[in-house]
């Protein structure tokens, strides 16, 4: 689909909504490709190539919006049916108040290259082949019995967004994929585990070898796993799993959460919330950022912002409407789905690594617990009650001892952020990204 055909669509979605009496409309199209292939012992489990572009068509009559979504083909793409559908559709809902398009001058005019887009294809007898070598490499690791399964994918995606304001921007952005999950022991000493890569450029890919290894290490590591007794010690946490503290906190300063008075930090802006050697950063510009985009779901521009600086808790995360509701302006963290209105989302989301090795947090405990998976999603942004199941190693005089499996890790998040410790070992490689992190004191529910 060429993308003068997606440019005039839109266009002439936008001319027929303002003829029909709308007060203005915006439409985003995304137009996407993928591949992906599974194999387990040896054998393909699936194989699934895809394209094609769909679009979400938002129109304000008034105060009142509604939403239509379509597939867009340039045989059964019908315009005059979605604009007429939608504005009945908009003339049909109450009033909001706080809806809105942006002005002229809020509008995203970023020019640079983002390098977000790689425009190597691979085909599934490929993505099989790395799939297939991955899981080879895996089992040959001693000790493991068996495959959980092996996967390989990459997509390539454009999103395009017009509005009656006279935004009209398009960005691209691609993705390559590889993982595996392995199976140790039998019967009740039975355990799993996986890894698993991603990448902008295929070039960044760890290879199947590299991920089958991973894997292969990582499930035999946990062989022997270990009840421990109840008590309340200190807990370090790997990257893999620190990060879901980002997510939790991103959660928390929603400004759709903020509004209506739904998260534990709605009265803590300009206050203390970390300790003060803690920044957290997102960032939409982040070169190579799994994130990044050159607009947000409203055409404005996000610039990187300290969300926590210092231990300080700088903003919220707001779109348009949310910003209107608090009274403040929008800082360009709008998110956008072809059937949903816009909402607050972050971007490329990290803590700022702190100064301490991994291996010194950890030399540094007596006894306490280092968390390599969590189960549940035992966080809760009203109260700020923090409860999950968790599994990873026992650490004794400093050192890692041995697996421990069947334990609920519980605190609360304002005590957890206020205390947490980081380690220096940041990397990027999604899009929320955090070093390894020491939480000096939680309760530890196991063996009574």
């Amino acid at each position: 689909m060429q993308d003068e055909f997606i440019q005039s669509i839109l266009e002439d979605l936008l001319s027929a909504a303002r003829a029909r009496g709308a007060d203005g409309a915006d439409v985003v199209c995304v137009k996407g490709r993928s591949s992906s292939t599974s194999v387990r012992q040896g054998k393909r489990e699936d194989r699934d190539h895809s394209e094609g572009a769909d679009l979400g068509f938002r129109v304000l009559v008034g105060k009142q919006q509604a939403i239509v979504s379509s597939t867009l083909s340039k045989n059964l793409f019908r315009p005059d049916d979605l604009v007429d559908r939608v504005i009945a559709m908009a003339q049909a809902v109450p009033e909001d108040p706080f809806v809105r398009l942006a002005d002229s001058d809020q509008l995203s005019k970023f020019e640079g290259d983002l390098q977000t887009f790689d425009d190597t294809e691979v085909s599934t007898e490929a993505l099989f082949e790395k799939s297939l070598a991955a899981e080879e490499a895996g089992l040959a690791v001693k000790g493991v019995a068996n495959s959980g399964g092996a996967s390989a994918g990459w997509s390539s995606s454009e999103v395009w967004m017009a509005s009656s304001n006279g935004f009209l921007g398009n960005y691209k952005s691609s993705s390559f994929s590889m993982g595996l999950s392995l199976i140790a022991g039998e019967g009740n000493s039975m355990v799993r585990d996986y890894a698993q890569s991603s990448a902008i450029f295929a070039k960044d890919l760890k290879s199947a070898a590299e991920v089958g290894l991973e894997a292969g290490e990582r499930v035999t590591k946990r062989l022997g796993q270990r009840r421990v007794k109840s008590g309340t010690f200190p807990i370090v946490f790997e990257p893999r799993v620190a990060n879901s503290f980002l997510s939790t906190f991103a959660n928390a300063i929603n400004g759709a959460a903020i509004a209506r008075g739904t998260s534990f930090l709605k009265d803590k802006m300009d206050e203390q919330v970390f300790s003060d050697n803690i920044t957290i950063v997102d960032d939409p510009h982040r070169i190579g950022g799994r994130r990044s985009r050159a607009f947000d779901g409203e055409g404005l521009v996000g610039q990187r912002l300290n969300l926590i600086e210092e231990g300080r808790l700088t903003t919220w995360l707001l779109d348009l409407a949310t910003a209107a509701k608090l009274g403040l302006q929008s800082n360009g963290r709008a998110a956008r789905g072809v059937s949903s209105p816009p909402s607050p989302s972050a971007t490329n989301l990290h803590f700022e690594p702190g100064r301490e090795s991994p291996e010194d947090l950890i030399s540094s405990i007596d006894q306490g617990l280092y968390v390599t998976e969590m189960m549940g999603h035992g966080a809760n942004i009203v109260t700020g009650d923090y409860s999950r199941g968790a599994s990873g190693f026992w650490i004794e005089n400093g050192k890692i001892a041995f697996p421990v499996t069947g334990v609920t890790i519980a605190s609360s998040l304002q005590e957890i952020f206020s205390s947490l410790i980081l380690a220096n070992d940041l990397t990027f490689e999604r899009g929320v990204n955090s070093p390894t992190l020491l939480v000096p004191q939680m309760t530890i529910a196991g063996e009574t």
